[in-house]
């Protein structure tokens, strides 16, 4: 057998040790083209924009994979 504690933890001392495992909310901001909002440092899901210039084509279908 492994080490056992000998008392219990309170449940005070187990909030405390779970205190930061809170899910945390994206920080979206505003996209300067089309005004969506999207994740900071990320292209514009939306316009396909990042830091005033076109990265990704938005609107075009994937080709199927044969």
């Amino acid at each position: 057998m492994g080490a056992l504690p000998k008392k219990r933890r309170s449940n005070s001392r187990q909030g405390n040790r779970r205190a930061h495992m809170k899910v945390k909310i994206p920080q979206l901001t505003a996209c300067p083209q089309c005004h969506q909002l999207r994740l900071s440092h990320h292209a514009c899901p939306n316009c396909g924009t990042y830091r005033g210039r076109q990265v990704i084509e938005v609107g075009q279908k994937k080709p199927a994979a044969e």
